[in-house]
């Protein structure tokens, strides 16, 4: 069996914590003001998709791509650690160890930084194809919200469009000028078919599912603090009640591995929701079918405490 692993993490406003230097939270934009990211550097845009210089362009030092990615690094304007896009250029950056979704309050903040803050149009897409237009950076105002263009809290993004909207074009770094894409309400999802973790009818984890949970577990210690929840999912063979009480104490089980193999585990809320059959991903016709209903979702999100301080 395959394990599938999405990760997707979130990010915001919120006082300094650091429980070491791996577990940072709150960076700092051009101008000063602090950012919260609840799940921390994972949070962070860190492929370059693809890269449409525009014209005018930058200086030479100022076109390396690969400098909006990771956590922000911006020290002074004279210094190349950030990327200008240059006059109507298009940047198209991917998060692979998370995506994010359109959650309570800002979304995504975009680190843009030099004298001049250039109006960019931010677009979002799930597979890198069809594309959603998501707002505009401008005049220094780098937060995004996906609510106020009604995109749906369904979907998980993994992609992010930068396009220069051509405000300063005879500049030595024309166009926007980009250190870094976070995601605020970033995301990690684990989907586990349970025939990975469980014998059939059972909810004792085998004992290859341990090194699974485990290498989840590795990820975790990553993350500063977060809320994981974890749902149980079964075919429609059995009862109802039967099907509740299996998808229930599988979670449990998952549960405590994840708690036995984490040092740290006391950073995190756990939440077991177990469905049964009640929510199945494909009709249950087929083994094949139920074979795939049959699973373990876990996801990380950021931390209750940090949805609780948004409605004060």
């Amino acid at each position: 069996m395959k394990l599938f692993v999405k990760i997707i993490l979130l990010f915001s406003l919120f006082s300094y914590t650091e429980i070491n230097a791996q577990l940072k939270t709150t960076y700092h934009d051009s101008n000063g003001s602090s950012v919260y990211i609840p799940l921390g550097k994972i949070s962070f845009a860190d492929e370059v998709v693809s890269f449409t210089l525009g014209n005018p362009k930058p200086f030479k030092e100022f076109r390396d791509s690969s400098q909006a990615l990771h956590e922000p690094n911006y020290t002074k304007y004279e210094k190349a650690d950030f990327v200008s896009l240059g006059c109507g250029g298009v940047l198209v950056v991917k998060f692979t160890n998370n995506g994010f979704m359109n959650l309570e309050g800002d979304d995504l903040y975009i680190f843009e930084v030099g004298p001049s803050k250039e109006t960019a149009i931010v677009e979002v897409s799930a597979d890198g194809e069809n594309w959603i237009y998501a707002g505009k950076t401008k005049g220094g105002k780098s937060c995004i919200d996906l609510s106020d263009e009604g995109i749906d809290n369904n979907t998980i993004f993994y992609y992010l469009r930068l396009t220069d909207l051509k405000d300063l074009c005879r500049s030595k770094t024309a166009g926007a000028d980009i250190d870094a894409v976070a995601a605020i309400n970033s995301v990690v999802k684990l989907d586990i078919a349970a025939d990975v973790l469980f014998g059939v009818d059972k909810f004792d984890l085998k004992e290859t599912a341990t090194k699974t949970i485990d290498s989840i577990s590795r990820v975790l210690d990553e993350i500063p603090s977060a809320t994981i929840l974890i749902e149980g999912h079964t075919d429609s063979d059995g009862t109802d009640a039967y099907n509740i009480e299996l998808s229930k104490n599988r979670c449990m089980s998952v549960k405590e591995r994840l708690k036995a193999a984490s040092e740290n585990y006391d950073r995190f809320n756990f939440e077991v929701k177990a469905y049964g059959e009640s929510k199945p991903r494909v009709p249950n016709d087929s083994q094949e079918n139920k074979q795939l209903n049959r699973r373990v979702e876990i996801m990380v999100l950021p931390p209750k405490a940090y949805y609780e301080s948004l409605s004060k």
